[in-house]
């Protein structure tokens, strides 16, 4: 195979992957004017379902507009040797592998920002704003953005630069370097992201004692949950949705809800979520989830080692071989098998809902559920008309109406 076989590889998978997309994307558009299904015919009333539409329809829109911008830039980088030019960047300022990746991956992430932020921007205050979803405010965007910025340098920096020096040092055999450093970060993370990264943007406080905390104790003594940290997060400063999430293990494990959540739901339906999520933790899906994406990011690094020492790869992104181009290349390369992987992943997902679902049913009853789900779907303007073939492939959850079918059955 030749440099300009695979190039033409290259931006043919960036197409199909794009013409793929937007066909799903606008089937799914097709039906967001559709009846709504008998199960789920009281979430809203006619005006409300009006809104959901409007908004199903602007952010449409945003999306086709955001995502065609980016395949073009993308496209026409890689046509004008973009990527040779930012790597004659990065070696002019040094001659040091790390560096010189660093370099490269930062000024490409710096540029993609740069363009996508109006979008971002746009869609918070614009889009957000006038659904009455955006509780943020222009200062408070800009300080995530830049804390995300400066997370990125020092995680994904240490990260990659640990990686090209196992490269380096271990040539093809760096995957299981690589690897273990990032079943580590990924184990780290999965543990102690509630106590160390989520400070960093949002205010957790204990949740407080009362009738609610009371509740949730008690069935955590039914079901056997050993459960000490109960906190709440402060959700409204960014927005009205509402949330609720399980993390950590062992002694780091603690459930955090959102106040919007407690704002919008009764004791019976806040209940009815954790027993859900208590449920992911019974049924051992946390555990699951993460070994398999430990087991995931093996495979995809050993692939990578197969690949990345062939110098075809920079080649028919016409540079010199070098290790961050072959990244590049390879990531577009490895795109169908990511897309197969994680549409097998969010087959096994949708089961784990509907496992959680029943153990919720089980252990304190399905109508406070079915209850809690209508009420979060409302207030977030769900879809609850999306098109099969868009719930097969994007969905991690089952659609409120199959949870709802499920649970009343």
């Amino acid at each position: 195979m030749t440099p300009n076989t695979l190039f033409h590889i290259i931006i043919s998978i960036l197409i199909i992957n794009f013409i793929f997309d937007k066909i799903l994307d606008f089937l799914n558009a097709k039906h967001y004017n559709d009846k709504l299904p008998l199960e789920v015919a009281d979430v809203y009333d006619k005006t409300e379902y009006l809104k959901s539409q409007n908004y199903k329809k602007v952010n449409f829109r945003l999306s086709t507009i955001t995502s065609l911008i980016s395949i073009v830039i993308t496209l026409l980088f890689l046509l004008l040797d973009g990527f040779v030019f930012v790597d004659e960047i990065a070696r002019d300022i040094s001659d040091n592998n790390i560096i010189i990746t660093l370099i490269f991956f930062g000024i490409i992430m710096l540029g993609s920002d740069i363009l996508m932020t109006p979008f971002s921007y746009y869609k918070t205050f614009v889009i957000e704003e006038k659904f009455g979803f955006n509780k943020s405010t222009k200062k408070l965007f800009w300080l995530d953005k830049l804390k995300g910025w400066l997370m990125t340098i020092l995680l994904g920096g240490l990260i990659l630069s640990l990686i090209v020096w196992f490269y380096e040092f271990a040539g093809d055999q760096f995957w299981i370097y690589a690897w273990g450093l990032v079943a580590v970060f990924t184990l780290f993370m999965n543990m102690f992201y509630s106590t160390l990264i989520v400070p960093l943007f949002n205010k957790q406080t204990l949740l407080e004692e009362g009738d609610l905390k009371m509740e949730i104790e008690q069935f955590a003594k039914k079901v056997d949950f050993k459960l000490d940290n109960i906190f709440v997060i402060d959700g409204s400063k960014r927005s009205s949705k509402a949330n609720a999430y399980f993390a950590g293990f062992g002694k780091t494990k603690r459930i955090v809800l959102y106040d919007t959540l407690i704002n919008d739901l009764s004791t019976e339906e806040i209940v009815a979520v954790l027993a859900h999520e208590v449920g992911h933790y019974k049924r051992k899906h946390t555990i699951f989830n993460l070994t398999a994406s430990i087991l995931l990011t093996g495979f995809t690094l050993y692939i990578l080692s197969l690949l990345i020492s062939n110098p075809l790869l920079s080649e028919a992104l016409g540079t010199q071989p070098s290790f961050h181009i072959g990244l590049i290349a390879f990531g577009i390369l490895y795109s169908p098998i990511s897309e197969i992987t994680g549409l097998l992943m969010n087959i096994i997902s949708r089961k784990f809902e509907y496992q959680a679902d029943n153990y919720a049913k089980e252990h304190y009853g399905a109508a406070p559920l079915v209850s809690s789900l209508k009420k979060l779907s409302k207030n977030s303007l769900s879809n609850l008309t999306p098109h099969k073939a868009y719930v097969f492939m994007h969905y991690s959850h089952p659609t409120l109406r199959e949870r709802i079918v499920n649970l009343l059955k």
